[in-house]
């Protein structure tokens, strides 16, 4: 049984290759500057004495987390062309429909990976841009105290940018990000043709015999070997914008080769020149070509920044998809690819809590120690997850693939475990952050939950239902009614019958549907059902993703089917309910009051679908508990 998806046939051969170079310049940037930074903190843990062991440690674990892993294999478990931990819940949630046990443990495992992914999103641009705009201070050390100023305009520059969409950005920063590995394999070439016997490195010899000889030194190091596999969890969760097939011919055509050519010359130049740990990778180029280094170094971590933003973008989709958050406004920026989306409270977020890293940590070696513990432990728990998905997907192949997962989870593990050495160092910040976000999607998927249950427990079906109404007063006018279930008598009616006692004399429930497809034409948008003859109505419109629903459009469309409708004589009724307040402060009172705040601030109903403000009566429900 294959995993269910949408995306499992490979993209049109035309459509491959822009597709490849487009995720070369999203999905690619943050792993693909990791040598900005990975050998040099690795080397400075460890030691000139130890690169055979570093260097081999690095390359099997590439080979292992991103290769295996994600690339060959976690790519397969998409969402209906989505990736990330997200898409791994719903899996995961269809899948274990029969064990309420397993799907709270999936979903707190979920839960606890996406809250630290966004942890990592907001440091990987601040550690990505720093890392580069410090070469200038290799090249020219009077320019030091730029760096700060100089990182900060470069990002808010780049969430500037945002709204054009990842296709578009993808495009520019593609021939970019190829120019930039094709500089990495050259210069790391250059470094081994004068040391070549640094090549032995890939022996896994090594890596043992470093741990074997110099446990505690290793153990410590591990936490900068992971800088290189920083970016890895990006690749998944940016599965939405291009696929997985673009992104594994990206990764096994250039990517893998350019990074590890590049990891092989810096270790090259260390056991030349021991003096050059302080900054490998700079000190790879000839002193005349240090500052064109700096310029492509700061472009390409830009496009690093990138990889995290588009993830976040599609993570916070999921999540509200998914009910883990209140629905935001998003654009989707491409007609071909539904995943390529924008959401502008999210860009804007990400970019106000960039630039208070940036200025509060002001070095990628303070970043270091804060980066990758939030990285490590998103990658085991989204291993675990996997094995669950596998462990109700595939009862003939448990054991050989759950025996790979655990290999692969022991080694992640160790990575949790010397980044917990440096949460004092750093490490607490996207701790914090996921705590922080880990409340709020379980906050209001708690609120939501109760809201539901409590609509579930006071619905009326609507088959039957005005025959039995009896004799209820009408007045003068059409009524407008949304409706999330059909099949249910939405709660503004029955509150507006409760305390008016009336009706209009027209009723239409509406809902609105998001198709897979870009658009839907004209003549398919409407579907009618009669529910009352003359009466009462249940419409449903039908949009693309590309299209945003507009009520007074769409209402227009039953001119068509002879039911106009005059804005001045139409009433739209909208269900609101809420939680209140406790009688008592208790344990919990705070999740109440996060919940109410969160239901305040998200994007009303009225603004989004716009309907005219003075045509519009919200009806609600308050729920204690």
């Amino acid at each position: 049984m294959q995993p269910p998806s949408s995306a499992a046939s490979p993209p049109h051969a035309r459509r491959l290759a822009p597709l490849a170079l487009a995720a070369l310049g999203v999905a690619f940037g943050d792993i693909g500057t990791s040598p900005l930074y990975a050998f040099k903190e690795a080397a400075g843990e460890a030691g000139a004495a130890h690169v055979y062991g570093l260097l081999s440690m690095i390359f099997w674990a590439v080979m292992l987390i991103v290769s295996v892993k994600y690339v060959s294999f976690v790519l397969r478990f998409d969402n209906h062309g989505e990736g990330g931990v997200l898409a791994l819940l719903a899996n995961a949630g269809r899948l274990t429909q029969a064990s309420p046990r397993l799907q709270a443990a999936a979903t707190a495992i979920a839960l606890s990976a996406v809250s630290l992914f966004f942890g990592d999103a907001f440091i990987t641009p601040a550690i990505s841009v720093l890392s580069a705009v410090e070469g200038l201070a290799v090249a020219e050390p009077d320019l030091a105290n730029l760096v700060v100023p100089l990182t900060v305009a470069i990002l808010v520059a780049l969430f500037a940018i945002q709204k054009r969409g990842t296709g578009r950005i993808g495009r520019l920063f593609g021939p970019v990000t190829v120019v930039w590995m094709f500089t990495m394999a050259a210069l790391g070439l250059s470094s081994i043709a004068q040391t070549p016997e640094i090549l032995g490195a890939l022996d896994p010899r090594h890596a043992a015999a470093f741990a074997v000889s110099a446990p505690g030194t290793a153990f410590i190091a591990l936490g900068a070997v992971f800088l290189a596999l920083t970016g890895a969890e990006a690749l998944y969760a940016d599965m939405g914008h291009f696929g997985r097939v673009p992104i594994r011919l990206a990764w096994f055509g250039l990517v893998l080769p350019a990074l590890m050519l590049n990891y092989l010359g810096q270790g090259a130049l260390v056991l030349r020149e021991p003096g050059a740990m302080t900054n490998p990778f700079f000190r790879l180029a000839p002193e005349a070509f240090v500052f064109p280094l700096v310029v492509l170094a700061t472009i390409a971590t830009v496009i690093a920044s990138q990889a995290t933003i588009s993830g976040a973008f599609s993570a916070a989709q999921q999540a509200f998809r998914l009910g883990f958050l209140p629905t935001l406004p998003t654009r989707h920026t491409s007609e071909s690819e539904q995943g390529q989306i924008y959401i502008p409270i999210v860009n804007f977020a990400m970019l106000v809590i960039v630039v208070l890293v940036v200025l509060g940590f002001g070095s990628s070696s303070r970043l270091a120690a804060a980066y990758g513990i939030a990285v490590s432990t998103t990658l085991f728990l989204e291993t675990l997850l996997v094995g669950l998905v596998v462990w109700a997907m595939w009862p003939r192949l448990r054991v050989p693939v759950l025996a790979g997962l655990a290999v692969i989870g022991v080694v992640e593990l160790m990575f949790v475990a010397s980044h917990a050495t440096k949460i004092a160092a750093g490490g607490w910040f996207p701790l914090a952050c996921g705590a922080v976000i880990f409340t709020m999607l379980a906050t209001w998927r708690r609120g939501s939950d109760v809201i539901a249950r409590d609509k579930r427990r006071k619905s009326v079906p609507m088959d039957g239902f005005f025959g039995a109404l009896g004799d209820v007063p009408t007045v003068p006018g059409d009524a407008v009614f949304l409706s999330g279930d059909p099949h249910q008598v939405p709660v503004a009616l029955m509150h507006n019958l409760k305390h008016n006692k009336v009706l209009h004399e027209r009723l239409f429930f509406v809902t609105f549907s998001t198709e897979d497809t870009p658009y839907v034409a004209r003549e398919d948008r409407l579907v009618l059902q009669v529910l009352e003859a003359g009466r009462a109505f249940h419409c449903t419109f039908r949009y693309g993703f590309m299209e945003g629903p507009d009520m007074a459009q769409s209402l227009a469309l039953l001119k068509e089917r002879g039911l106009e409708l005059e804005m001045a004589n139409t009433t739209f009724f909208l269900g609101r309910s809420t939680i209140d307040p406790p009688a008592q402060p208790g344990a919990f009172t705070w999740r109440r009051t996060l919940f109410r705040w969160m239901q305040r601030n998200a994007p009303s109903p009225i603004e989004y679908l716009g309907i005219p403000p003075d045509r519009a009566i919200e009806l609600g429900t308050r729920i204690s508990l």
